[in-house]
């Protein structure tokens, strides 16, 4: 993991819905910026998803910027493309930017590891929590509430310091292409 404090790392990427370039400063809050590695095929994301759409609503105009990032080989995983993610963001009603991250280049930047992988940084863009959604996972009766993630953008809006204890994401791997 990536320690805290690591400033997030650059990017220009195209929103799959919109067609249009975000970058880290044009999608960035006033109070931070949650980056999250998703795709459309991993049961880790498949069962967290509508949360994770919920969460992105519930905190709407409180300051956080919130933006998807999908950089799966789609070689190997042709549903993780652009036209599945537009689809799985149609279908959740994801309200943040959904962006495809065809060169990889952006997944290793972030030192991303797995789906879901969540990336929370300061106003000052600076590391605070990587970690996961919640302790929920599809083979578990955990219900899904994001409540690590929600405790860590909580205590961030809060003005808070980072929270000691965070637990790794889990999920599945990033299909990285062949060298």
């Amino acid at each position: 993991m990536q320690p805290l404090s690591t400033a997030a790392p650059d990017f220009a990427l195209t929103d799959v819905l919109s067609h249009s370039t975000i970058t880290r400063d044009g999608v960035r809050g006033h109070g931070g910026l949650l980056v999250m590695f998703l795709c459309v095929h991993c049961p880790f994301v498949k069962h967290l998803e509508q949360a994770v759409a919920h969460f992105a609503s519930d905190y709407a105009g409180k300051g956080l910027g919130i933006v998807a990032i999908s950089s799966n080989d789609v070689a190997s995983h042709p549903q993780d493309g652009p036209d599945g993610m537009r689809a799985q963001a149609r279908k959740l009603g994801f309200v943040f930017p959904y962006l495809y991250d065809e060169s990889q280049e952006i997944a290793r930047a972030y030192q991303a590891a797995c789906t879901p992988d969540f990336f929370l940084y300061d106003r000052e863009l600076r590391l605070v929590y990587r970690g996961q959604f919640d302790a929920s996972r599809p083979s578990l009766s955990v219900p899904v509430t994001g409540t690590d993630l929600r405790r860590a953008v909580d205590t961030l809006l809060a003005g808070k310091p980072p929270l000691p204890e965070q637990v790794p994401s889990l999920g599945c791997n990033i299909k990285w292409k062949a060298a």
